[in-house]
């Protein structure tokens, strides 16, 4: 661990307490100088870090900078090898993995930062995902399934983050089929997952998922073409809370791909299943169709009755719903 991350694990440890410079040299072996640098370095990764003279260096509580080390520290699965890289901003977190995954990064390498300047949804649309109100998560898998099992990996992960929100926020969380979270009826959370194949045994070489969630209500609030349908979780900050809405969502994910093959993660996907006896929009390339939302089949397609009486069975791709 370099000096800068020893020094964040000690503040963890120790929010709304002073330590002098003296203390936090003997306690990781380096000069009062090294310290004061790297808590510059801290200060300008946004902790909220106040020095006092006589009194030293203070991570005050309301602190919620995304570490390494503060989502290790709510991690309630230490038996999973998770692989961090934690970026302050990055173009895509999904592009970064692209990039890793090639060169042959290992399952449970994650990706996380706390801004996307090109972030990627569905259907080739853009993410908004601006800095410091947000958590954006992509997960590296190497699984041996069909392609046609993929949706499980994104419908786990919905369900995952529908668990972790609910856990920290104590509100209820709907999940609208296939990959979006949401809050008293705005979307909180957008999954994009994608996959490359190999040529030789046609399976899936790897996938990886990626997860954003709007934690706190933007500054300058969100564009206008979401305004009306885009929401958050928490109305004030909270000390951690991006570092440990991370760690539920992974320790949950976790859970749910160990056991993949069961469908372990159907029911709570199902009972969260929104708009489930309403009117419907089934949206594709070749137009609108008007539908009635009946539920969902073991492997997540959607199950519709149209307005001619008869039942359909819908996958994912280039299909999306809206309430009509």
């Amino acid at each position: 661990m370099t000096v800068k991350e020893k020094i964040v694990d000690i503040f963890e440890h120790n929010k709304g307490r002073f330590l002098s410079g003296e203390e936090l040299g003997e306690k990781i072996g380096c000069t009062r100088g090294s310290v004061w640098k790297a808590v510059k370095l801290l200060q300008n990764d946004g902790y909220d870090i106040v020095s006092v003279t006589n009194k030293g260096y203070c991570l005050l509580e309301n602190n919620d900078v995304i570490s390494e080390e503060g989502i290790k520290s709510f991690l309630k699965d230490n038996t999973v090898p998770f692989d961090f890289h934690v970026f302050k901003s990055i173009d895509s977190t999904n592009i970064k993995m692209k990039e890793l995954a090639s060169d042959g990064a290992p399952e449970w390498t994650v990706v996380i930062s706390g801004e996307q300047t090109k972030g990627r949804g569905r259907l080739g649309r853009s993410f908004f995902s601006p800095s410091d109100t947000g958590i954006y998560i992509t997960i590296l898998l190497r699984p041996k399934m069909s392609a046609e099992d993929a949706i499980k990996i994104t419908t786990a992960a919905a369900v995952a983050v529908a668990e972790a929100i609910e856990d920290v926020s104590d509100k209820k969380a709907d999940i609208k089929w296939v990959n979006d979270v949401y809050l008293s009826g705005r979307k909180v959370c957008g999954i994009l997952t994608e996959a490359a194949f190999g040529l030789e045994y046609g399976g899936m070489e790897y996938v990886f998922s990626g997860i954003g969630v709007n934690v706190y209500k933007p500054q300058n609030d969100f564009p206008d073409d979401i305004k009306n349908t885009a929401g958050y979780v928490f109305s004030e900050r909270k000390s951690n809370m991006r570092n440990r809405i991370a760690a539920e969502i992974l320790t949950r994910f976790a859970k749910y791909y160990k056991d993949i093959e069961n469908n372990s993660y159907f029911d709570g996907y199902e009972k969260r299943l929104l708009w489930k006896g309403e009117k419907i929009n089934i949206i594709s390339p070749s137009g609108t169709t008007p539908a009635t939302l009946e539920g969902v089949d073991k492997n997540c397609r959607l199950i519709v009755r149209y307005d001619d009486g008869k039942e359909g069975i819908v996958s994912s791709g280039e299909i999306s719903i809206r309430k009509a």
